[in-house]
């Protein structure tokens, strides 16, 4: 790697990093940008969903190079019904993530299997002691716990079966609610990638980010027969997110020290804070970056501080709601608050997955015939959760 000065240094090959690294290309592609990552891989081992109106036009334009699947509505399924929502759906596997980028990158722009030991707002340093001059570096390394954030986390394992015979599903299921509940809130997700190739993913909103690799495989299993589904497996993902329900961000922010070195993706909590999805934000903030591509490092810094307290303020609703699931029922009847939500209008329930619920659509979901004892709600909206830090048992068997 030669030491000429870039003009954006990105650390961390991942959703955020990889689609600020597009955007500028698109928008700057004289510009030298460098983006790099510890694996061998951009993207990691991931795979990420979301919905049309998620992103707006612009937003679908980013991602328009990438190989996606795509389905014409979805299902979900729970105890006491089913129903079918015709919003459009897509999903981009971490392998067509790197190949989308490779291919439409400069070619000195990737730089993977480089290991970051230190980060400045204008330099990087490498394992080996390699180091990268920048007028700007954006950290983009993902999700540090922090005992300034409080909430709980979404623990999962997904596996992509290739089956014997056509396994018979033509749209996802985003939520099977029908499978035993356990020590929190659980559902099976289901996509159809192919006549014989489905993707099928355990979920929990757990209290404890906990990651039981073969009790969840034996449920995978064990799903994979009610269903009749046979076939090889050809790959796997496990993960834990956090789903925050509150917490200081003014001292998180002092900590994380957000103004002083430019931070983005969920390093920055720029996540929604209940779905954990990040694909909406990623975008937004690429696309941010982009439009401010010439600031220097401290600039960008206060720039993208500013977006992530923007993005915290306007989220407290759904922080708000979170302390409601994991507080106020019973972990085996977590489920109920999502079984009320799904029978709401279908643009509220997208809007609300997108962050971008209407005044009036917040208050419908609180409104109404109540899935939990309402003294409990109210005790829940007033509780503070757990902090979001690793216990010592679980270090190890964590990702976030």
């Amino acid at each position: 790697m030669n030491g000429r000065r870039a003009d954006l240094a990105i650390v961390g090959g991942g959703l955020s990093g990889g689609l600020i690294a597009l955007a500028l290309r698109n928008a700057r592609p004289e510009l030298d940008v460098r983006l790099i990552e510890a694996g061998e891989r951009l993207g990691g081992n991931h795979r990420w969903s979301w919905f049309e109106n998620d992103l707006g036009k612009s937003g679908n334009e980013l991602m328009q190079p990438f190989r996606k699947t795509e389905w014409q509505g979805y299902d979900v399924y729970f105890p006491k019904y089913s129903r079918r929502l015709k919003s459009r759906y897509y999903s981009l596997a971490s392998p067509d993530f790197d190949a989308g980028l490779r291919r439409e990158l400069a070619q000195d722009t990737v730089h993977t299997g480089r290991k970051v030991v230190e980060c400045t707002p204008d330099s990087v340093t490498l394992e080996g002691g390699d180091a990268i001059p920048a007028r700007a570096v954006v950290d983009c390394r993902g999700f540090e716990p922090s005992e300034l954030v409080r909430g709980g986390w979404q623990v999962f394992m997904g596996r992509h079966l290739r089956t014997h015979a056509p396994h018979g599903i033509t749209r996802p299921v985003i939520m099977d609610v029908t499978v035993e509940q356990l020590d929190g809130y659980r559902f099976v997700y289901v996509l159809p990638l192919g006549a014989s190739d489905i993707f099928i993913e355990d979920t929990y909103y757990n209290s404890n980010p906990e990651l039981d690799r073969g009790a969840l495989s034996s449920r995978l299993d064990r799903y994979c027969r009610q269903n009749g589904w046979e076939g090889d497996i050809v790959g796997s993902e496990t993960g834990v997110l956090p789903v925050i329900t509150g917490g200081d961000f003014a001292a998180y922010r002092r900590e994380r020290e957000l103004d002083r070195m430019p931070q983005a993706g969920a390093r920055a909590l720029l996540a929604h804070p209940l779905t954990s999805y990040t694909l909406p934000q990623a975008v937004e903030t690429a696309r941010l970056i982009a439009r401010n591509a010439d600031l220097p490092g401290d600039q960008l810094a206060a720039l993208l501080a500013a977006h992530a307290q923007r993005h915290w303020n306007r989220t407290s609703y759904y922080r708000l709601l979170g302390r409601i699931l994991f507080e106020a029922p019973q972990p085996k009847e977590r489920y109920r608050i999502f079984e009320r939500f799904y029978t709401l209008d279908e643009d509220l329930i997208e809007r609300f997955y997108a962050a971008r619920s209407r005044p009036q659509e917040k208050a419908r979901v609180l409104w109404g015939n109540p899935p939990v004892a309402i003294h409990r709600a109210i005790a829940a909206i007033f509780s503070k959760s757990a902090p979001l830090v690793v216990p010592d048992r679980t270090k190890g068997r964590v990702s976030t």
